[in-house]
């Protein structure tokens, strides 16, 4: 199932080339549905908390025998395993910093793979967004960090951080592009009709 309906990422599309009319960046949309599926990380709280729990009600309890406390053990690992993998659990175990690091290591990479670093006079503009993290990011090239400061994105960012955890995903990727190109055309104005790179929300499933 699609992050955003195709009326919806021809929305996002349709924004990117009315801002393209009055700058010569170049902006490109990623929308992924999470930046890692954090396989290892549930197993570790699931292997932990199987190793601990009967062990803990065994000391207190006497309760259960060595072989009884090993199919607890058992137990509590597979059902802990299966619970931890819904994606909503899993989102909870993963500390921020992690999510955030990975998600940060996915924008980028999706700068390189979208040749954003290629544009004519450096001027390609990254506006990534991971759901499941909650994480927005806009990344851009030399030829605009030379002339924007990494600081006027900062506001722009939070606005959108805040818009995806409401679940308004779509009105703050307009929202975002339209204030982006207000500073684009100031800062990166027009002086050539050009389309380097596509215009279409890229979606990451």
């Amino acid at each position: 199932m699609a992050l955003l309906t195709e009326h919806e990422q021809r929305q996002v599309a349709e924004a990117i080339a009315r801002v393209e009319k009055t700058t010569d960046a170049e902006l490109v949309t990623v929308l992924a549905a999470r930046a890692d599926d954090y396989a290892y990380i549930p197993l570790l709280w699931a292997s932990l908390i199987a190793l601990v729990v009967p062990g803990v009600v065994h000391y207190l309890s006497g309760y259960l025998t060595m072989y009884t406390l090993l199919l607890a053990q058992w137990a509590t690992f597979i059902v802990l395993c299966l619970v931890f993998r819904l994606p909503k659990v899993t989102t909870r175990l993963i500390p921020r910093s992690v999510r955030h690091w990975r998600a940060s290591n996915l924008a980028r990479r999706q700068f390189l793979e979208q040749n954003l670093h290629h544009t004519l006079g450096s001027t390609g503009v990254l506006i990534f967004v991971s759901e499941a993290e909650r994480y927005v990011e806009i990344l851009v090239d030399d030829g605009i960090s030379q002339r924007l400061d990494d600081s006027r994105w900062e506001v722009i960012v939070k606005a959108f951080t805040q818009q995806v955890k409401q679940g308004q995903t779509l009105a703050g990727f307009i929202a975002c592009i339209e204030a982006c190109g207000e500073l684009l055309k100031v800062h990166v104005p027009l002086t050539q009709t050009r389309n380097e790179l596509p215009n279409r929300l890229i979606v990451l499933e």
